[in-house]
Protein backbone atom coordinates (compact mmCIF):
# COMPACT_ATOMS: atom_id res chain seq x y z
CA UNK A 1 0.00 0.00 0.00
CA UNK A 2 1.48 3.64 -0.85
CA UNK A 3 1.99 5.98 2.00
CA UNK A 4 -0.76 8.24 1.92
CA UNK A 5 -0.51 11.31 4.77
CA UNK A 6 -3.54 12.43 6.40
CA UNK A 7 -2.62 15.90 6.21
CA UNK A 8 -3.25 16.21 2.43
CA UNK A 9 -5.37 16.76 -0.10
CA UNK A 10 -5.56 14.66 -3.54
CA UNK A 11 -6.36 14.72 -7.38
CA UNK A 12 -7.33 11.45 -8.64
CA UNK A 13 -4.43 12.05 -11.05
CA UNK A 14 -2.01 11.93 -8.40
CA UNK A 15 -0.83 14.99 -7.32
CA UNK A 16 -0.55 16.12 -3.80
CA UNK A 17 -1.51 19.31 -1.99
CA UNK A 18 -0.47 20.41 1.21
CA UNK A 19 -1.73 23.91 3.19
CA UNK A 20 1.42 26.23 4.08
CA UNK A 21 -0.85 28.78 5.65
CA UNK A 22 -2.52 31.98 4.11
CA UNK A 23 -3.41 31.10 0.46
CA UNK A 24 -0.26 29.32 -0.05
CA UNK A 25 -0.14 25.55 -1.22
CA UNK A 26 2.57 23.53 -1.92
CA UNK A 27 2.02 20.91 -4.51
CA UNK A 28 3.39 17.46 -5.39
CA UNK A 29 2.93 13.98 -6.97
CA UNK A 30 1.81 10.98 -4.72
CA UNK A 31 4.34 8.44 -3.28
CA UNK A 32 1.85 5.62 -5.63
CA UNK A 33 2.37 7.94 -8.64
CA UNK A 34 6.39 8.14 -8.21
CA UNK A 35 6.23 4.37 -7.47
CA UNK A 36 4.55 3.56 -10.97
CA UNK A 37 6.31 5.72 -12.94
CA UNK A 38 9.74 4.78 -11.56
CA UNK A 39 13.12 6.40 -11.66
CA UNK A 40 12.83 9.76 -12.32
CA UNK A 41 15.03 11.54 -14.86
CA UNK A 42 13.94 15.21 -15.73
CA UNK A 43 11.29 17.23 -14.03
CA UNK A 44 10.18 20.34 -15.87
CA UNK A 45 8.25 22.65 -13.36
CA UNK A 46 6.20 26.03 -13.50
CA UNK A 47 8.19 29.17 -13.19
CA UNK A 48 7.75 31.52 -10.39
CA UNK A 49 4.85 33.98 -11.44
CA UNK A 50 2.92 31.53 -13.69
CA UNK A 51 -1.02 31.90 -13.06
CA UNK A 52 -2.12 28.06 -13.22
CA UNK A 53 -6.09 27.04 -13.72
CA UNK A 54 -7.28 23.98 -12.07
CA UNK A 55 -6.99 20.93 -14.11
CA UNK A 56 -4.72 22.42 -16.16
CA UNK A 57 -0.88 20.72 -16.72
CA UNK A 58 1.76 22.77 -15.39
CA UNK A 59 4.48 20.70 -15.14
CA UNK A 60 6.13 17.25 -16.35
CA UNK A 61 7.69 14.23 -14.79
CA UNK A 62 9.49 11.48 -17.00
CA UNK A 63 11.39 8.51 -15.88
CA UNK A 64 12.56 5.63 -18.07
CA UNK A 65 9.64 4.30 -18.42
CA UNK A 66 7.40 7.32 -19.08
CA UNK A 67 6.69 11.22 -19.67
CA UNK A 68 4.00 12.10 -17.46
CA UNK A 69 1.59 15.39 -16.85
CA UNK A 70 1.36 17.01 -13.47
CA UNK A 71 -1.92 18.98 -13.25
CA UNK A 72 -2.44 22.01 -11.27
CA UNK A 73 -4.88 21.03 -8.59
CA UNK A 74 -6.15 25.07 -7.43
CA UNK A 75 -5.85 28.30 -9.86
CA UNK A 76 -3.54 31.00 -9.02
CA UNK A 77 0.15 32.28 -9.21
CA UNK A 78 3.16 29.85 -8.73
CA UNK A 79 5.47 31.88 -5.73
CA UNK A 80 7.71 29.03 -5.29
CA UNK A 81 9.69 26.18 -7.28
CA UNK A 82 11.84 23.50 -5.84
CA UNK A 83 15.05 24.09 -8.22
CA UNK A 84 16.85 21.29 -6.92
CA UNK A 85 14.69 18.97 -8.95
CA UNK A 86 16.36 19.86 -12.05
CA UNK A 87 19.98 18.27 -11.00
CA UNK A 88 18.60 15.71 -8.52
CA UNK A 89 14.92 14.56 -10.17
CA UNK A 90 15.33 11.35 -8.44
CA UNK A 91 14.40 12.97 -4.97
CA UNK A 92 10.59 12.81 -6.16
CA UNK A 93 11.22 8.52 -5.79
CA UNK A 94 12.94 9.28 -2.07
CA UNK A 95 11.00 11.52 -0.87
CA UNK A 96 7.52 12.35 -2.67
CA UNK A 97 6.04 13.88 0.22
CA UNK A 98 9.13 16.33 1.77
CA UNK A 99 12.28 16.98 -0.03
CA UNK A 100 10.37 16.00 -3.45
CA UNK A 101 7.88 18.89 -3.31
CA UNK A 102 7.74 21.04 -6.87
CA UNK A 103 6.14 23.64 -6.57
CA UNK A 104 3.79 26.30 -4.42
CA UNK A 105 0.79 28.12 -5.57
CA UNK A 106 -0.88 31.28 -4.19
CA UNK A 107 -4.23 29.93 -4.77
CA UNK A 108 -7.28 32.56 -6.33
CA UNK A 109 -9.66 30.54 -5.11
CA UNK A 110 -9.38 28.64 -1.94
CA UNK A 111 -12.60 26.74 -2.23
CA UNK A 112 -11.38 24.67 -5.09
CA UNK A 113 -9.94 22.36 -2.20
CA UNK A 114 -13.19 20.89 -1.63
CA UNK A 115 -13.36 19.86 -4.99
CA UNK A 116 -9.94 17.52 -4.32
CA UNK A 117 -9.99 13.95 -2.88
CA UNK A 118 -8.94 13.58 1.26
CA UNK A 119 -6.39 11.41 2.04
CA UNK A 120 -8.80 8.39 3.09
CA UNK A 121 -10.78 9.43 -0.56
CA UNK A 122 -7.54 9.15 -2.51
CA UNK A 123 -6.47 5.89 -0.46
CA UNK A 124 -9.83 4.48 -1.92
CA UNK A 125 -8.68 4.95 -5.52
CA UNK A 126 -5.91 2.99 -5.15
CA UNK A 127 -7.32 0.13 -4.59
CA UNK A 128 -9.09 -0.12 -7.43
Amino acid sequence: MSNVPADLKFMKSHEWVRADGGNRYTVGISDHAQAALGDLVYVELPSEGDELTQGAGCAVVESVKAASDVYAPLSGKVVAVNAALADAPETINGDAYGQGWMFTVEASDAAQLDALLSSADYAATLDD
